[in-house]
């Protein structure tokens, strides 16, 4: 159906107003609708030599400036952009850090799938993946020879996902133990505690009393965990990492630097597990 309109339309007034003779609603809504940009793609490709790397590329309402990092876990490039940032001057960084994505990405340690045979640290111990028969459960035992095996039963299949859940869940155990432990220590209460899977810190909290971990901690020595876990637990008393809160930790933690050094040299190992090439 084509309408026909007597009055001459406001073009102008379109353009400055939109607000006021698009919808009737919000005029928010109207600039958006009016301004909003093209669909961005969500990897832009990358030549180095003869490879060829697909970054992921996002927008940061609060990014500066164009940045580059390394997901160590989903093995790629990140480029996070300005809000005002093209989609030309991001191709041209990405491409123009072409040797740092390269040499970050080949760098970065062999995957280690959670399959039969596999090699899994838990609580810094090596654990061989072995699959058995009967229903799916996970459990641990230790061979004759003094092997430590981790036992994974049921479809194999489902072998990948079932240890992944004992993992968390021994991870959970662990960390909770360990808040239990320091919280009254500091005089501070653990409201909620959380198992994730972050790459850019081992762990977070809230002045609401809210722990967040990676579960991959379930990986490291035990001292490590229970360094991460006080860590966590001294923000609820200094949200910061001034010299007092270092205090604090040291307080109730005497092995806290030697779990620093551990994560500097060791850590970024970990992202290495439950992943395939």
């Amino acid at each position: 159906m084509i309408c026909f309109c007597a009055e001459r339309f406001q073009w102008r007034r379109l353009w400055q107003i939109p607000g006021d003779l698009l919808f009737p609603g919000p005029a928010d809504m109207a600039r958006a609708l009016l301004y909003r940009r093209p669909t961005e793609p969500s990897t832009i490709p990358v030549r180095h030599g003869s490879q060829f790397f697909a970054v992921r590329i996002r927008r940061h309402r609060r990014a500066r400036r164009y940045t580059l990092r390394i997901h160590p876990s989903d093995r790629e490039a990140i480029l996070t952009m300005p809000p005002r940032g093209t989609l030309a001057d991001a191709k041209e960084f990405a491409q123009r850090h072409g040797a740092w994505i390269a040499a970050r990405l080949g760098r970065l340690p062999k995957a280690a799938p959670f399959l039969p045979g596999t090699l899994v640290p838990l609580r810094g111990h090596d654990h061989k993946i072995v699959h058995r028969a009967g229903r799916g459960t996970v459990w641990t035992e230790v061979r004759e020879s003094g092997e430590k095996i981790l036992c994974v039963a049921g479809e194999t299949e489902h072998i990948e996902r079932r240890v992944l859940d004992f993992l968390k869940r021994e991870a959970r155990r662990d960390l909770q133990k360990a808040c239990d432990r320091y919280a009254p220590e500091l005089g501070v209460k653990v409201t909620r505690l959380s198992i994730r899977d972050q790459s850019s810190r081992w762990g977070s909290c809230t002045s609401a009393g809210s722990l967040s971990f990676s579960w991959r901690l379930i990986l490291a020595p035990s001292y490590v965990l229970d360094y991460l876990a006080a860590h966590e637990v001294a923000h609820l008393v200094e949200m910061n990492h001034s010299a007092r809160f270092w205090r604090v930790v040291g307080k109730v933690c005497p092995q806290m630097e030697r779990a620093k050094t551990w994560l500097d040299t060791c850590g970024n190992d970990l992202h290495r597990y439950g992943i395939s090439d």
